[in-house]
């Protein structure tokens, strides 16, 4: 397991959860986000791409992340956090009333790998990337598990997801590739 793999200690995510959450209650109040002390973030160790998901009850609210590690997670979660919460283009920006309904929701992501064969996908373990004529579109491993959706479904989904046909994943040029995340929310007591 490189360290891009690791998985984050139960005290290293209840810390990320508290960042992103006063991360969005200090943008309420009109003060700068909180920052975890210097010596904390080497223990979240080298940068890793990341999602931020916010949802109201079972519904999605704003979820947005980057695949380019962008630094420390200590550094881009709060980034992700703010822009899950006022740029995701689905939503309008959410309102300081909403923020208690809210829960936080991270996922951290292994390195995106080449995927030649669609067979080797694994519904609830694995993300899926599609790049085809010049679109892109990303679905979270644990979307497939919401949704019940088998590995055809999945694909399908993922090319609407980029505008696409549902079997645009099977054109040629299509590239496809797969990664894991490490998925851990608010209300949860573990991480999956």
């Amino acid at each position: 397991m490189s360290a891009s793999d690791a998985v984050l200690s139960a005290d290293g995510r209840r810390q990320l959860l508290a960042l992103a959450r006063g991360t969005l209650e200090a943008h309420f109040r009109g003060e700068p986000p909180p920052r975890l002390p210097s010596d904390r973030s080497a223990a979240f160790g080298d940068p890793r791409a990341l999602f931020v998901t916010l949802r109201i009850g079972n519904r999605l609210r704003g979820c947005i992340g980057t695949l380019a590690p962008e630094g420390d997670l200590s550094r881009t979660v709060p980034k992700f956090a703010l822009r899950a919460a006022f740029e995701d283009p689905r939503f309008p920006g959410l309102g300081s009333e909403e923020l208690a309904e809210c829960t936080i929701e991270i996922s951290v992501m292994t390195p995106p790998r080449s995927l030649e064969d669609p067979e080797e996908i694994v519904i609830g373990r694995d993300g899926l990337i599609l790049e085809l004529g010049g679109r892109r579109a990303l679905l979270l491993p644990q979307v497939a598990m919401e949704w019940s959706f088998d590995r055809p479904k999945f694909l399908a989904e993922l090319s609407r997801k980029a505008g696409l046909p549902p079997d645009a994943w099977r054109s040629p040029g299509a590239k496809l590739w797969s990664f894991q995340a490490e998925v851990f929310a608010e209300d949860e007591e573990t991480a999956r």
